[in-house]
């Protein structure tokens, strides 16, 4: 009897079902069993770099640690906030402080004159100094007077001779008189003499006034200052001859005691210039060097322009300066601040004090504790070094001018006064303070 197949040898299913079955479930638990070791890893990891934090003794001496708090990813600001800023501090002041306007102006002298010889003739002398400050009337060139000197004596001699020639027609004319009484002669004659005297009066006029034509133009000879001022260039040396029809003249004179300041004002500001100057009230004017710190000189505004300047929007206005000293000299370029206002008793601060941010313009307050506080303020005119505070500062407050970097508000600080420190560091021998607002 033949065997029996063996199912094993033509099965075609492999023999090993149960092993492949069971590898999915060992994959899952070597997963599992890696995945709870690295947890344990990084649990003691986070232990190992807080040693003491199971107790609250400990986890309350790392939380006033500025060490321990940088190391638990607290960061920086347990430092920033423990640390004591330097910074330098000037008291809020009650001042009277002028509302002012400032304009960029041109000096104008009041007067410039060409002057010019009146008559021709040769320059006879130059009696002044090119640059020299002279008064009204004073000599400054001659022109050779003889030739007008003869011609005076000329009419002087018609003069004479036409007034002998009135004289005896006068007594031509009494006798003439007389025998018209004794009729001895007409009455034709009388006034035919009569005529003649009526016309040697006229000639006796001319002859007068061409006396005095000659005489005026003998005064031209010496050409003199019309007003005090300064003198520029020679424009003529003497021995030349010189007509009364030259364009260029002997020299100019310009007027600089007073003199005149050329300025403009924007057309939104006019409104309290124009108030002002229409009530008949007088506005000071200063003249500033170009970095405005010096005033060149005080002065008074004197007349505003009759429109308005479509091209710019400004109005054109004039001031006028005694200008004693000298300062001020004809087309110089200054800065023009106008008066207008003065407040009274307003609170003020450096401008150097004012910040401004999201809160708009604010100041750091220094209180008590030394701690600085933010505090909005609304601010007033200002003129570049100081600034008026209409809210948000009283007088005799502290503001932090230098060192504002690194505040926030609640910050401590040490305040330093701005004055103490400047005298500190101009007095020699004395160790120097540390800069206000250093970073540290």
């Amino acid at each position: 009897m033949p065997d029996a197949p063996d199912d094993r040898a033509t099965d075609p299913r492999p023999r090993d079902v149960p092993a492949q079955r069971a590898w999915p479930a060992v994959l899952l638990v070597l997963v599992l069993l890696l995945l709870g070791a690295l947890g344990w890893w990084r649990w003691q990891q986070r232990d190992s770099a807080s040693p003491a934090s199971t107790s609250p003794a400990a986890g309350a001496a790392a939380t006033a640690s500025p060490g321990a708090r940088r190391g638990s990813g607290g960061g920086p600001r347990g430092s920033e906030a423990a640390r004591v800023l330097p910074v330098t501090v000037v008291a809020a002041a009650s001042e009277n402080v002028p509302v002012v306007r400032d304009a960029l102006g041109t000096v104008t002298s009041l007067r410039t004159v060409v002057v010019r010889p009146q008559v021709d003739g040769q320059l006879l002398r130059v009696a002044f100094r090119e640059g020299q400050l002279v008064k009204a009337g004073e000599l400054l060139a001659e022109i050779d007077p003889r030739p007008f000197e003869v011609q005076l004596a000329q009419a002087q001699g018609q003069l004479a001779r036409d007034r002998a020639l009135l004289e005896n027609a006068k007594v031509d004319l009494e006798r003439y008189r007389t025998l018209v009484r004794q009729d001895a002669a007409s009455a034709q004659q009388l006034d035919t003499q009569a005529a003649l005297v009526r016309q040697y009066e006229g000639a006796l006029k001319t002859d007068q006034a061409q006396v005095d034509n000659a005489r005026l133009q003998l005064g031209y000879t010496r050409i003199t200052a019309p007003f005090a001022g300064r003198l520029g260039l020679r424009l003529v040396d003497a021995g030349n001859l010189v007509r009364a029809g030259d364009t260029n003249g002997i020299v100019t004179i310009t007027q600089i005691q007073p003199i005149g300041v050329t300025f403009s004002i924007a057309e939104k500001d006019l409104a309290p210039i124009l108030e002002r100057y229409r009530a008949g009230r007088e506005m000071k004017v200063e003249a500033l060097a170009r970095d405005q710190r010096e005033v060149l000189a005080s002065g008074r505004l004197t007349t505003l322009d009759k429109q308005i300047d479509t091209t710019t929007g400004t109005l054109k206005m004039k001031a006028e300066f005694a200008n004693a000293d000298m300062a001020l000299f004809p087309n110089q370029f200054v800065n023009v601040r106008v008066e207008i206002d003065t407040l009274e008793g307003a609170t003020v601060i450096p401008s150097a004090a004012v910040q401004r941010g999201a809160p708009g313009a604010y100041v750091y307050v220094v209180q008590q504790g030394d701690t600085v506080a933010l505090r909005p303020v609304s601010l007033g005119p200002a003129d570049g070094q100081r600034v008026v505070v209409r809210e948000g500062v009283s007088v005799g407050e502290r503001v932090v001018v230098d060192g504002v970097d690194n505040l926030r508000d609640g910050a401590r600080v040490e305040p330093i006064d701005k004055e103490a420190a400047e005298r500190a560091a101009t007095q020699p021998g004395e160790p120097r303070r540390r800069t206000a607002g250093r970073r540290s």
